[in-house]
């Protein structure tokens, strides 16, 4: 994107037809102009397509691997895995347990942390700014679409995973972790409960992707660090010595989703997730706040 190409896109975010008052146009809240661009810019470069394209075939190459196997070899994996034979609906939750501990961090590392250190590498964070933008509104836009892109990423892996589940191994009603059948439709809401509670999650590691890429300059060394922590929340979760820690950890109650497939749904590690996602999202967009509001940028 050329500096030309963010004057006008700032310009058209803040300045209604007919000439906005100078208090109007230094407002702190949120335009949806300015978000609809932001959007457009994120879903509209070929990299985040690229990405968004081998978040869906993940649950497609599960589908189709499962599909011309021997079903018997399934029967060693995680429940989610050894069910897709008897309904297609698992093949989403077993793409969404796959992706969670990479692929789908890695989405929201690459989208949080160009956020602010792509446009200041590129020489156009100056236009936003100057036109002007107010900071605290162009970081609450920019975090916006940061959650809207980690809610969309996941649903489109559920969603991918479910059509091609549903296609290859059929539907029918859903037997839940605890034994009980649960109608298709009720089987979809909570699906999309686990997509909802899963993406919250996802918008907390684009909060600190978000604080990083106010760092630096450099996109890739805040999508890099990004992932590094959520690598390093992963490790630490998994040493038993450092169980004290494990309650304070990012990644902590992000498989806690799979309670949402209980009856009656086991509420208090998803509480403990929702809490913990929302204390880190308010921290480190607070830190980002802080960083960028006092940044210079020439």
């Amino acid at each position: 994107m050329s500096a030309a190409d963010a004057t006008a896109r700032a310009a058209a975010a803040v300045a209604p037809a007919g000439g906005p008052a100078p208090a109007e146009r230094r407002s702190r809240w949120p335009s949806g102009r300015l978000l609809r661009s932001e959007l457009r810019l994120i879903f509209g470069r070929r990299r985040n397509l690229a990405g968004l394209a081998v978040l869906a075939a993940i649950p497609l190459v599960i589908a189709v691997s499962i599909r011309v196997s021997d079903p018997a070899g399934s029967g060693s994996g995680p429940d989610f895995f050894a069910s897709i034979t008897d309904n297609g609906f698992f093949v989403a939750l077993a793409a969404l347990t796959v992706s969670l501990p990479l692929f789908l961090p890695l989405a929201v590392a690459a989208i949080s942390g160009d956020a602010i250190a792509g446009e200041a590498n590129l020489g156009s964070l100056r236009y936003l700014l100057v036109v002007p933008v107010h900071r605290t509104r162009l970081l609450l836009v920019k975090y916006a679409a940061i959650a809207i892109f980690a809610f969309a990423a996941t649903g489109l892996v559920a969603l991918v995973g479910l059509v091609s589940g549903l296609a290859l191994f059929g539907g029918g009603p859903v037997t839940l972790l605890s034994g009980t059948d649960v109608g298709l439709p009720e089987a979809l809401l909570r699906l999309l409960g686990a997509c909802a509670y899963i993406g919250a999650g996802l918008c907390a590691l684009g909060a600190i992707g978000l604080f990083v890429s106010t760092l630096t300059e450099q996109p890739i060394g805040a999508t890099i660090a990004t992932v590094i922590l959520t690598v390093a929340s992963f490790v630490l979760g998994s040493i038993p010595q450092l169980e004290w820690l494990h309650p304070y950890l990012l990644t902590q109650w992000w498989t806690s989703f799979g309670d949402l497939l209980r009856e009656p749904v086991y509420l208090p590690q998803l509480r403990n997730g929702l809490l913990s996602a929302a204390a880190y999202t308010v921290v480190f967009w607070c830190a980002a706040w802080a960083r960028f509001a006092g940044r210079d940028v020439s």
